[in-house]
């Protein structure tokens, strides 16, 4: 099989704040895959978390040294191309480009959508949230405004963790819920909390409605969830403390729930490991997304028939996505009838 690889840069119509910092653009990388005159398609973007720094740099320059080493497989050999990416420690927002492209050529392959090929029922899926960031409350009300208006969504997720505190974590969310007083309501954190500030914003939150608390403390500080798990009234979801299957057990008796993003498990192939794991211990599950374009959340919304909660609107605040795949219908992101991924340029 021959393997393609280029970079490619998209900037964000609404720059993003979180408790970690500001974005406004992204270097992603588009993997092809080609055998037999089919060509699939994945993409890796950078993300960071603790001491694992993701750069485009780095996705780049790993995917250009471990691409002659896939070369004498085909696109159906993905067990073995897992075990060579996994042995030379690819990371894993590498790994879901190369991944992801295999399961867009199997698709095309075998003439089938990927959601039809797993036998999925695209009714069953739950209206994607779109992201409120960090912002004063007036820009939160703005910006709640123009995502009605471009989107009419009624599932908010609100970024908090504020370097400010939580008293203006508190005036952003009353912000957003005074502006959309029907809508649903989630809270990110990105792990800005203390334990003492998640256990007081989780009381808080409850009585306006939110519907879970994602990552309200920091990757490395999990042993304190059983203790905000006991005394919150709302569900904990964990985003930044769950890379792959292997992190589940340790969490499952501390969380609600998982956010599983491709580029942090790797691609789909453990992402769906990771929903029967937490299925198995008892967890819901949400698929998240990092600056990934169209085409990485068309491939996540192939599996989102079997997610609780969808986060998958990164792509949606591009001015320059060169994909497009999942459309938006009734504030569900639905993949299409095209096969394997259906994303086209």
């Amino acid at each position: 099989m021959r393997i393609g690889i280029q970079t490619f840069t998209v900037h964000k119509r609404v720059p993003l704040t979180i408790s970690r910092g500001t974005t406004s653009e992204s270097v992603n990388v588009w993997v092809q895959i080609e055998e037999d005159g089919v060509e699939g398609w994945g993409e890796a973007s950078p993300f960071s978390i603790g001491e694992n720094k993701q750069t485009t740099e780095t996705i780049l320059k790993v995917l250009q040294q471990v691409a002659p080493m896939l070369q004498k497989f085909s696109p159906g050999d993905r067990q073995e191309i897992e075990r060579i990416l996994i042995e030379n420690q690819v990371p894993s927002a590498a790994r879901a480009a190369i991944d992801i492209a295999l399961h867009d050529w199997l698709g095309k392959r075998v003439g089938l959508p990927l959601w039809q090929l797993w036998g999925l029922n695209r009714s069953r899926i739950v209206p994607t949230s779109v992201t409120i960031g960090i912002n004063s409350p007036s820009g939160a009300r703005q910006r709640v405004r123009d995502w009605l208006q471009m989107t009419k969504a009624q599932f908010f997720k609100v970024k908090l963790g504020s370097p400010l505190g939580i008293e203006a974590d508190r005036a952003m969310l009353m912000a957003v819920r005074e502006e959309a007083p029907s809508a649903q309501l989630s809270v990110d954190a990105n792990g800005g909390w203390t334990l003492n500030q998640a256990v007081e914003m989780c009381g808080w939150l409850a009585e306006y409605g939110v519907k879970y608390v994602e990552q309200p403390q920091a990757w490395g500080q999990e042993t304190d969830l059983p203790i905000l798990k006991e005394r919150s009234p709302l569900p904990i979801f964990v985003d930044e403390s769950c890379f792959s299957s292997n992190d589940i057990p340790k969490l499952a008796s501390s969380v609600h729930g998982i956010n599983i993003k491709l580029m942090k498990s790797g691609g789909l192939t453990e992402a769906m490991r990771m929903v029967n794991t937490a299925r198995a211990c008892g967890l819901q599950v949400m698929f998240g997304c990092y600056s990934d374009t169209c085409l990485a959340n068309t491939a996540a919304a192939q599996l989102s028939p079997l997610a609780d909660y969808l986060d998958l609107d990164s792509h949606l605040n591009l001015i320059d996505d060169p994909f497009t795949g999942a459309s938006l219908q009734d504030g569900c992101l639905l993949p299409n009838n095209l096969l394997g991924l259906g994303v086209t340029l």
